[in-house]
């Protein structure tokens, strides 16, 4: 913004009651009486017993204290260059820049877009931005709090007194500013609110870039980056990716338990710099998903329950910590989700609920703003400035942190006013149903807006209910998401894989009849920190047998999981195959790989990823049915399935699954191709912890048709196991 200087008002106005209401702390634009006008300027500094005017290249004035309670002023010519100094009972004595003689930090577009609920780039607008106005250096504070009678920043730079800083209100937007000299990075600040009920609180700024690290307290911290990117090349070319044809598998992180330092504390972003993006390439993972890194108040809910949505949390570094991170992950070629929280936010007082002394940001009324199984407050989607909120933050993190997508949390809870509620703890909408027509319209908004500016993103759906069209375009009448998040999958996989085999032939169905909806959607696959938490055991837990026959199960698990139509995720731990589930209090398991047979599955999941990235027959046609063809789903007595995936070119897998403990010899399967099939795949080779049953590496398909294919071939199906076929020798 080019620099200004004050307007002169050319007729002097009454303006004791402005000063009362001043001192009382309800003026709501104090820029009308403090700073200069009309040749003179005119200051507020509670305590202070004299000042001074310390005009640019000129002599110090005394000025004149016209109300008792710290108003002085004094002549001066308009429109000059001028600071003050204030001189307190004990002696003290304060220079400082005006804060009164500045233009307004916004301008008339950015109030029309914030009014119109359409500023895509909210957080260029609100918040607190280091700026330099006319040579002076300090910070610009905007905020939104329409129903205030009066806001205050407050801080450090001014002892958190209220009376120091009134804001200003600009016109009937709502919009509150202050540009406050000789603040800059890292000071502590918070907005000083009083109600229109004339109750006085604080609350952190909803648009803080970084906050005060959980143990020290709840304030808001001014922050200027000075990271310098060195992903050009990434974003280059990130738009230039159709997602749904290209492989993903995805490894999901907190970034708090991942691993310990030396010391025993958990790794900071820029220690995770140093080691996860040589793991993940390692492990063959495309992308990596981090659980929610936005600013909130209780470690136990692991980010889920956001206190600041544009502040990566404190308590692994500062916010160019993070982008360094991002950075780091981009330069080998990692993708990067963020989880994101847009259902619900905490009730602390301090942060978002009643806001400005309303029902801002959530409902009011609690059956429509108050959710009932977390104890937080509901959005209201129906509120463009909410809208706004939102939208502005998911941009927000994909433009400013480099996030190629966001995976969104709890979406089945906004879709659905009943949503986890009894009869009479719910509102119907407007037609008397139960859909949530407000969320849905800010969801499609939402995707809208986000695929708009950056296509090659991904936009992903933690949606548990059969609601139709999630991962559909919004012009076809779908919510725009790129990718769902397949729950049906996970829970009848789970459920099959956990029966004691010789149950499984009566469990057959929960392995295919996924088949029949996989191409509904744009699927993920998770195996989520969801699954391995609460009492539900870890994945090897859940797995029946002694501890060979678990580890056998685990591995056939991941290898059908890997061939099944749909990206891929998985939450660390899980390719160590530990023992106990997940605590965010306590690293993974990372001492299990003195174990062989952990070493093994982490050696497996590496395999996978690998041979996955080598074999597009698994991803190029993750979207439609002529990618994959049965092989035999029917084979229910000896607990084998099969079935072949096809990539665009006409090459093909077959997976041959045996999830009895029983060897298999002479086991006939039928094939499209004829002549040698090479065993690219068997999840009990010795060198994954399995016992070494197999085929030698190949299989010959012989010029006999079997299960409506041309060809068949004979093979040893080992016990608890998975073997992939490709032709060729």
């Amino acid at each position: 913004m080019p620099d200004r200087k004050p307007s002169a008002v050319t007729t002097r106005t009454p303006i004791d009651g402005e000063l009362s209401r001043l001192i009382e702390g309800v003026l709501a634009d104090p820029h009308r009486v403090l700073g200069p006008h009309d040749g003179v300027v005119r200051a507020w500094r509670p305590g202070a017993v004299s000042m001074r005017l310390l005009p640019e290249g000129g002599t110090p004035v005394e000025m004149e204290q016209i109300r008792p309670e710290g108003v002085f002023e004094a002549p001066a010519e308009t429109g000059a260059g001028y600071r003050l100094e204030a001189r307190y009972q004990d002696g003290t004595v304060f220079a400082y820049d005006d804060p009164y003689r500045f233009w307004p930090t916004l301008g008339d577009v950015d109030l029309h877009l914030i009014g119109e609920g359409n500023h895509r780039h909210l957080w260029r607008a609100l918040g607190a931005h280091v700026r330099t106005y006319d040579g002076v250096h300090g910070t610009a504070f905007a905020v939104w709090a329409p129903s205030a009678r009066s806001v205050r920043v407050v801080g450090d730079f001014n002892q958190w007194d209220g009376r120091v800083h009134p804001m200003r209100v600009l016109g009937s937007s709502g919009i509150w500013e202050i540009f406050v000299p000789g603040v800059g990075d890292g000071d502590l600040y918070k907005f000083e609110i009083l109600s229109a009920g004339d109750r006085l609180f604080l609350k952190a700024d909803p648009m803080a870039f970084r906050a005060q690290h959980p143990a020290h307290g709840t304030a808001s911290m001014v922050t200027e980056s000075r990271h310098e990117w060195h992903d050009q090349g990434w974003m280059a070319t990130r738009d230039k990716v159709e997602r749904i044809h290209a492989p993903i598998s995805i490894y999901e992180l907190h970034v708090g338990s991942w691993r310990k330092s030396d010391d025993n504390h958990y790794f900071t972003y820029r220690e995770l710099a140093e080691t996860l993006p040589d793991y993940l390439i390692d492990m063959g993972f495309t992308h990596v998903e981090l659980m929610p890194v936005a600013e909130h108040p209780y470690d136990p809910s692991w980010g889920y329950q956001v206190s600041s949505y544009y502040a990566p949390t404190a308590r692994f570094g500062t916010p160019d910590d993070f982008r360094y991170l991002i950075d780091a992950l981009h330069s080998r070629g990692i993708g990067v989700l963020v989880d994101w929280v847009p259902a619900h936010f905490p009730s602390d007082e301090w942060s978002l609920g009643r806001f400005d002394g309303t029902a801002l940001y959530e409902h009011d009324d609690p059956r429509l703003g108050f959710h009932p199984d977390w104890g937080t407050f509901v959005f209201n989607f129906g509120r463009h400035e909410v809208r706004n909120f939102l939208i502005a933050n998911a941009l927000f993190w994909l433009e400013e942190f480099h996030a190629d997508g966001l995976r969104v949390d709890a979406v089945a809870s906004m879709l659905y006013r009943d949503y986890s509620r009894k009869e009479g703890e719910w509102l119907p909408n407007q037609f008397g149903g139960r859909e949530n027509l407000e969320a849905v319209g800010f969801l499609k908004q939402l995707n809208e807006a986000v695929y708009g500016e950056h296509p090659g993103i991904m936009m992903v759906a933690e949606e548990s209910t059969a609601w139709p069209g999630v991962s559909r375009p919004t012009y076809l009448g779908g919510l725009g998401f790129g990718f769902k998040w397949n729950m049906g999958w996970m829970h009848d996989t789970l459920d099959y894989f956990s029966k004691d085999p010789i149950h499984r032939r009566y469990h057959h169905n929960d392995l295919t009849f996924g088949l029949l909806y996989a191409w509904s959607e744009n699927f993920i696959l998770p195996l989520s920190h969801d699954e391995v938490v609460h009492g539900k055991a870890s994945l090897l837990s859940k797995m029946p047998g002694d501890y060979w026959q678990k580890r056998a199960n685990l591995r056939s698990l991941y290898a059908w999981m890997w061939a099944h139509p749909g990206k891929k995720l998985l939450f660390m731990g899980g390719e160590l195959a530990q023992d106990w589930e997940w605590s965010h209090e306590r690293s993974i398991d990372w001492a299990s790989l003195h174990d062989p047979g952990h070493r093994g599955v982490q050696d497996l999941v590496r395999a996978l990823n690998h041979l996955y990235l080598d074999l597009p027959q698994l991803w190029q046609r993750d979207d439609s049915p002529e990618g994959f063809r049965w092989i035999d789903a029917s084979d229910v007595e000896n607990n084998v399935l099969s079935f072949l995936r096809y990539g665009d070119d006409g090459r093909v897998l077959a997976c041959v699954a045996n999830l009895s403990p029983v060897v298999r010899h002479g086991y006939r399967v039928g094939l499209p191709e004829g002549g040698d099939w090479r065993e690219v795949l068997n999840t009990d080779a010795l060198e994954f912890g399995g016992s070494g049953v197999g085929n030698a590496g190949r299989a010959y398909a012989a010029d006999r048709s079997w299960h409506g294919l041309p060809f068949s071939a004979e093979l040893v199906l080992p016990p608890l196991a998975v073997v992939w076929l490709t032709p060729g020798g």
